[in-house]
């Protein structure tokens, strides 16, 4: 006994007589999700850099920003937003230093 399957038949949707269209649907560049997660973290790490090791954290969020910026993220704001954070980073360390002399610095008077 043979037995023979059917195979699927393509569904149109849309008008009659339409055909489906061959194209594959568009595809995400690989790396893509990369540069997005490296655009979140380049904002959040220049945030947390205005608080505490500015030192570290601010070229940290400049260089993932950039990184982001020129594989053509999707979050161009985001990185954008971390890249001026990380800069102010460095600002306000260079401000605390002229005020103190010191790289190290308190909240306490």
């Amino acid at each position: 006994m043979h037995l023979t399957t059917a195979k699927p038949t393509a569904r149109t949707s849309g008008a009659p007589g339409t055909e489906p269209s061959a194209e594959p649907a568009p595809r995400r560049p690989v790396g893509r999700r990369d540069t997005d997660g490296m655009a979140v973290a380049s904002f959040v790490l220049g945030l947390l850099g205005l608080l505490v090791l500015n030192l570290v954290l601010g070229p940290v969020a400049i260089g993932l920003a950039c990184v982001a910026l020129r594989r053509g993220t999707a979050r161009r704001g985001r990185a954008l937003l971390g890249l001026g954070l990380g800069v102010a980073d460095l600002v306000l360390l260079a401000a605390l230093i002229a005020m103190d002399g010191t790289a190290s610095w308190s909240i306490a008077g």
